[in-house]
C-alpha cells in the first residue's frame, strides 16, 4: 500500500472495471466489486519525487498514554542507543507498523512508533532513488540518517527492497539480471550490518507493472531467481538478516496486462524448479486485504455485509489463511509468515478505493484491533505484523491531498494528532505483552 504510484497507470484499466461511485449520487456501490478489482499497493513517496517538506515545529507527542513498558523520551531527551525491550522468542508475534522516514522529522515519528508498542518499522528503500549505473554512483545519506534513527530508538528495521534503476530495466521492474540486485544488497549490507535485521525482496510482483507490463506463470521463475542471488548475497555478509520472500497482491485476477492471481503466483514460486525456492526465504510476507470488510468475516462462509467488495476471498483480512493453505499444501509449512502490510482505508477521494467511505476511524480502530487479537489467537504460524500505515496522513497533508486513500489507511491525523486506531492499538500490544510478560 504505497507514493509515487500506489495507483499506477498500468492498472488504471482495471480500475474502469470497478463500480465507482455514482456521479451524482456519490453512493457506496450497489454491486459487488468483481474479481478483477486489484488493489495494488506500489512503491511508497520516492525520495527523488519529494522535496524537502516544511515540518511542523517539534512539540510534545500526542496526549495518546505510553505503555508502562514502552519507554518514553521527550522531543528534547537524547534517543536512546540500544534497544529496551526484553528479547522476544522467534513464536513470538511481533508487531510492525508502515512508515515513511524520508526527508520528514523521523525524531517525531519514531518517538510515536516507540509509544504505540511497535517493535518494527518497515521502510520501503526505492533502489533507483539510489543506484545511478551510468555513474558508478550511489546516494546513501538520506537511507544512513532513517537507518540509524530507527536503532537509535530502539526498533528493528525490515527494508522493502522495490523499482529498479532503468538501466537495469526501463520499466523499473525486476532487474533483468538478477545479480544486479544482488550487488546491491551486498553493499547494503556491508553498509549497515545489523542495523538492517530484514530484507523484504520486491513488492507484490504478481503485478504487471513490477514485470514489464505483462505477467504470465512463466514469469515467477525470474522472481525466484532474483530473490536467490539477493538471499544468497545478502547472507554471505549478514548471516542473522532475515530475508523474506515478497508478498503478492491479494488479487483474483489472472490477466497478463494486469496481474496473475496471487494463488497462481504462489503455486508457480513455490514449485519452480523442484521447489528450491525453499532454500532462498526464510520468511514468507504476505499482504491480505481487508475492503470495508470486519476482520473475522470471510468469504463464502461468513460473508461481511458492507456494500461490495465482498465476494472474493482476497478482499479480507483472512485471505491470509488460504496464502497459509498453499504454503502447506506445496511443502513450506516449516516458513513462517510475516504480515507486512494490513490496514483499513477511511473515507477518501482516490478512484478505486471507495470501500474506505464505509469505514469510520472508530471502525478502522475496532478493525485493525481485531486482526491483531485474531492473529495472536489463531494464528501461530504467524509471527509479525506491520500495520500500514502510521505517517502517510501528514506527508499527503503536507502536499495538500489529505483524502488521498494512503492518508486515509494512517493511525496518525495530518496535524500528527492520534486517531482513534493509534489510541487503541497502543492498548493492546501493551495488553499482549504483559501477557506473555514483554
Amino acid at each position: 500500500m504505497n507514493l509515487s504510484a500506489r495507483v499506477r497507470s498500468s492498472l488504471m484499466l482495471l480500475f474502469l472495471l470497478v463500480p465507482l461511485l455514482a456521479a451524482c449520487g456519490g453512493s457506496a456501490p450497489t454491486a459487488d466489486v468483481p474479481t478483477a478489482a486489484v488493489i495494488a499497493t506500489p512503491d511508497t513517496l520516492s525520495p527523488e519525487a519529494t522535496a524537502v517538506p516544511t515540518v511542523a515545529p517539534a512539540t510534545d507527542v500526542p496526549t495518546a498514554e505510553t505503555p508502562s513498558d514502552s519507554p518514553t523520551a521527550a522531543a528534547d531527551t537524547p534517543v536512546p542507543e540500544t534497544p529496551t525491550d526484553a528479547p522476544v522468542s522467534p513464536d513470538t508475534l511481533q508487531f510492525g507498523v508502515v512508515g515513511h522516514l524520508y526527508y520528514t522529522d523521523r525524531d517525531r515519528v519514531l518517538q510515536l512508533v516507540q509509544n504505540a508498542g511497535f517493535d518494527w518499522v518497515r521502510q520501503q528503500v526505492v533502489w533507483r532513488d539510489i543506484e545511478d549505473p551510468s555513474a558508478g554512483i550511489y546516494g546513501w545519506e538520506e537511507l544512513d540518517q532513517i537507518v540509524n534513527t530507527v536503532n537509535a530508538y530502539g526498533r528493528k528495521l525490515l527494508v522493502n527492497i522495490v523499482q529498479s534503476p532503468s538501466a537495469y530495466n526501463p520499466t523499473n521492474g525486476l532487474p533483468a539480471d538478477p545479480a544486479t540486485l544482488g550487488n546491491f544488497v551486498e553493499l547494503m549490507a556491508q553498509r549497515y550490518g545489523d542495523k538492517i535485521q530484514a530484507y523484504e525482496i520486491w513488492n507484490e510482483p504478481n503485478l504487471a507493472h513490477e514485470n514489464g507490463g505483462n505477467i504470465v506463470p512463466e514469469d515467477v521463475g525470474h522472481y525466484v531467481e532474483v530473490l536467490k542471488v539477493a538471499y544468497t548475497r545478502i547472507k554471505a555478509v549478514s548471516p542473522n538478516a532475515i530475508v523474506l520472500a515478497a508478498a503478492s497482491s491479494s488479487s483474483g485476477v489472472t490477466d497478463p496486462a494486469i496481474a496473475l492471481s496471487d494463488e497462481a503466483f504462489y503455486q508457480a514460486m513455490y514449485t519452480y524448479n523442484g521447489g528450491e525456492v525453499r532454500n532462498y526465504f526464510d520468511i514468507q510476507a504476505v499482504h491480505p486485504g481487508g475492503s470495508a470488510n470486519p476482520p473475522d468475516t470471510f468469504w463464502p462462509d461468513n460473508p461481511s455485509t458492507a456494500d461490495g467488495w465482498t465476494t472474493d476471498t482476497t478482499f479480507y483480512f483472512r485471505h491470509v489463511e488460504d496464502v497459509r493453505r498453499w504454503m502447506e499444501q506445496y511443502g513450506m509449512a516449516d516458513k513462517k509468515m510475516w504480515i507486512t502490510e494490513y490496514g483499513w482505508a477511511t473515507p477518501n477521494d482516490t478512484p478505486g478505493y471507495e470501500f474506505g467511505n464505509q469505514v469510520s476511524l472508530d471502525q478502522q480502530a475496532d478493525y485493525i484491533t481485531g486482526a491483531i487479537r485474531r492473529t495472536f489467537e489463531q494464528y501461530p504460524w504467524v509471527s509479525n505484523m506491520f500495520l500500514w500505515n502510521i505517517n502517510f496522513a501528514i506527508l499527503w497533508g503536507e502536499r495538500g491531498d489529505p483524502l488521498h486513500e494512503q492518508a486515509s489507511f494512517a493511525i496518525l491525523n495530518p496535524d500528527w494528532s492520534p486517531r482513534p486506531a493509534y489510541l487503541a492499538v497502543q492498548s493492546l500490544i501493551a495488553e499482549l505483552k504483559q501477557k506473555e510478560g514483554r
